[in-house]
């Protein structure tokens, strides 16, 4: 009888399970469970953007397409940064189509890192980043957000982490978990740290269309930074199109050679049908982004009000769709309240530890649901911290 423990890679057998997907499992597994626990909006993705799909079904174009991606999706992806960011990337050589944004994340880190360089990463901090930088032989140096600062990376905070190893930060604003934003000012702040240490940049921007009061600021519109900068992003949360997985990167072309290579290999392309969705919604899909963006703010303005209301301190995230709330008054451990939560009252949410250590003292709302569901996890919630 095979001993499969021993053929397994010691890394993959030490990595903890998603957080994230563990609370959504046994929810699923229980009847009458409200889960605010998954960041994907519930809204069908847009007729005209399905219609894409399907046309391109039926018409056989179901083929492989080039590695880095349709050539009139690339332009189309450079057309939208241009138009509502301001920054200019050629579709030949500096912008590439990954399989959503997290294989972007992957071969990115894949491509740049050697063993033992240094991957600054500001916690807490979505699930992903720190077991794929592991995976790919580097060490996570954890710099800590604070609810005081907004949940923004300051210089001395910067300043502090890097060494003479240290070869990226990772950065994600808005931000999942916290809804933290970055602004121009705060971006300037950092940029001759970056520049005179030679990092680069791996700016996760898939919350970018959900910045609701102020506009959204790359790093990269920073002019120094702009070479330093990897930008990724996707179609999932914009245009709630989650399961097409649709993701880009935006870089210099030596770095998007490097890519491509790993990509080439262990990809081919990404969905040729999803390609062609993606095309119109790049190209005809900023009305979409409007109705729902007016609608998560609606629901950011009440879940905030609410949770504030029945006791539980919460920050007013200015960006993607998720409340951070602080459960520090109930004494609980952020697991501890989860489990407790989903036995009683069948509410399910996502204890802030799963984001790192830094986010324990914290629970995960997703609001990305509708304002009848909130509405009920509110009562359900009210009524659990009045039994404790």
């Amino acid at each position: 009888m095979m001993i499969f423990d021993e053929l397994i890679n010691t890394q993959v057998k030490e990595m903890a399970p998603s957080g994230i997907r563990k609370f959504f499992d046994i929810a699923s597994s229980k009847k009458g469970v409200i889960s605010l626990g998954v960041g994907e909006p519930d809204f069908i993705t847009p007729y005209h953007i399905r219609e894409a799909a399907m046309h391109a079904i039926n018409t056989g174009k179901t083929f492989y397409t080039a590695n880095m991606g349709l050539i009139e999706l690339r332009q189309e992806i450079c057309n939208y940064y241009l138009r509502k960011f301001n920054l200019s990337y050629n579709p030949n050589n500096e912008c590439m189509v990954t399989v959503g944004g997290s294989e972007a994340i992957d071969i990115v880190l894949r491509a740049i890192l050697n063993e033992g360089d240094e991957v600054i990463l500001p916690t807490p901090s979505y699930v992903a980043y720190a077991p794929i930088v592991q995976l790919s032989k580097g060490k996570v140096v954890k710099v800590t957000l604070t609810e005081e600062n907004g949940f923004k990376l300051k210089r001395e905070q910067l300043q502090k982490a890097i060494s003479a190893k240290t070869k990226a930060i990772i950065i994600n604003f808005p931000s999942n978990p916290t809804g933290g934003i970055m602004e121009y000012d705060d971006y300037l702040a950092l940029a001759d740290l970056i520049k005179e240490n030679n990092i680069l940049v791996i700016s996760d921007e898939i919350y970018a269309e959900l910045t609701y009061d102020k506009k959204h600021v790359s790093i990269a519109n920073i002019e120094q930074l702009k070479e330093n900068t990897i930008i990724i992003n996707g179609f999932s949360k914009a245009y709630s199109m989650t399961g097409y997985r649709v993701g880009y990167i935006l870089a210099e072309k030596p770095l998007i050679k490097m890519f491509n290579k790993i990509h080439q290999y262990t990809i081919m392309c990404a969905s040729t049908p999803s390609q062609f969705a993606a095309i119109e919604a790049a190209k005809n899909g900023d009305k979409d982004i409007e109705e729902m963006y007016t609608s998560f703010k609606q629901r950011r303005n009440y879940i905030v009000k609410e949770l504030n209301r029945i006791g539980l301190k919460t920050h007013l995230p200015e960006g993607a769709f998720y409340v951070f709330p602080s459960i520090k008054s109930t004494n609980m451990t952020s697991n501890e309240f989860c489990e407790a939560l989903l036995e009683k009252e069948n509410l399910a949410l996502v204890p802030g530890s799963a984001f790192g250590t830094d986010g324990e003292g914290y629970v995960r709302i997703s609001y990305a649901y509708s304002l009848e569901e909130i509405k009920q996890a509110i009562e359900r919630l009210e009524r659990f911290l009045q039994s404790l």
